[in-house]
């Protein structure tokens, strides 16, 4: 009698192991969500600097969590031809999709209407083409950022001062920063634009400018950078001349000499961006956009009412101080890495 309820008992248990053992096998012949040799690229320069590497870090984040491929290609310093060839090579890839940051946008717009026009999704994101068909673009409102940095400096100066700014003239996004610092400046006639200095892509270039102005006593209140590299090296000019916290420094991004010089109270305040966001939401996007494209890639969305994308998503910036910047390092630190 035992035996026979043994063997009742265990039969339940047999079948509810088969039919999990079924469940199995159903499960590991279903689909996928992406096919994993799906493929997203992201085109920049400079691809070196720590804010491309916070991106790249966004890049993967998202990558793992979709299980795709993903890329960042671009040359090692400010080239916009050679962008452009890397661009051109990405889309010989045959990729799902493509971000690009676009240094120069007059020279990717063809490039990037082309990918579109082949029907591989392309998005812009960091500086825009907006001239380009590109779906939309996810990055900085750069001339609100450009505001936000001239408040900062007119508080700095209190409404009084020379002020030179490090940028470079033929990217987009660095012209609408420049343009928000103006129209914050119109607004407080005691300060005055000395120089507006094109660095090149050059670093150096910025460091040589700011030691010739203090080697030859020339009136600069504000030093302001509308970029990554050009600040860190200002900021070591003012600290090797013992001139820390005696001229304000308003820089771009959070790198991690631009962090130090903080601490040590030599740059006043960065404008940060948020290049893992960008990246990241980015890569989310036009994976989104090749599962579930539009019904016309060439279709201009921007003039389009009834438009299932937006033609901007702004990620964000913020200031770090030197009230805020231990809060920005623990921050940093937890993600493992920095911009």
């Amino acid at each position: 009698m035992l035996d026979i309820e043994d063997k009742l008992m265990k039969k339940p248990i047999s079948l509810a192991g088969a039919f999990s053992a079924a469940l199995l096998v159903l499960s590991s012949c279903a689909p996928l969500p992406h096919n994993p040799n799906e493929t997203y690229i992201l085109v920049t320069t400079n691809i070196k600097v720590p804010y491309w590497q916070s991106a790249l870090a966004g890049l993967r984040q998202a990558a793992s969590e979709l299980r795709v491929k993903v890329d960042m290609v671009g040359p090692d310093t400010y080239d916009t031809k050679a962008e452009h060839d890397e661009f051109q090579r990405a889309v010989a890839r045959k990729p799902s999709g493509i971000l690009v940051s676009a240094a120069d946008a007059a020279v990717m717009a063809p490039d990037i209407n082309s990918a579109i026009q082949s029907g591989i999704p392309v998005l812009t994101l960091d500086s825009d083409a907006p001239d380009s068909k590109r779906l939309l673009f996810v990055g900085t409102d750069n001339y609100n950022a450009g505001t936000l940095g001239g408040q900062l400096v007119s508080k700095l100066l209190n409404g009084k001062g020379n002020v030179v700014i490090f940028t470079m003239p033929g990217q987009g996004n660095l012209n609408a920063r420049l343009h928000g610092y103006q129209n914050v400046f119109e607004a407080h006639p005691g300060i005055k634009v000395a120089d507006v200095v094109d660095i090149k892509g050059d670093p150096t270039v910025a460091f040589d400018k700011a030691k010739d102005l203090i080697n030859s006593k020339a009136k600069v209140d504000a030093f302001v950078c509308l970029e990554a590299i050009a600040c860190p090296e200002v900021g070591e000019v003012v600290s090797r001349q013992n001139m820390g916290g005696k001229v304000a420094i308003v820089a771009m991004d959070a790198d991690q000499r631009t962090i130090t010089l903080i601490q040590k109270g030599v740059i006043s305040a960065t404008i940060a961006q948020k290049p893992f966001t960008m990246a990241y939401f980015g890569t989310k996007l036009v994976d989104e956009l090749h599962h579930h494209p539009p019904s016309s890639l060439t279709e201009n969305f921007a003039q389009n009412s009834f438009s299932p994308l937006p033609t901007f998503v702004d990620t964000g910036t913020f200031i770090v101080d030197k009230d805020s910047v231990g809060s920005f390092v623990q921050q940093t630190q937890s993600h493992g890495g920095g911009q």
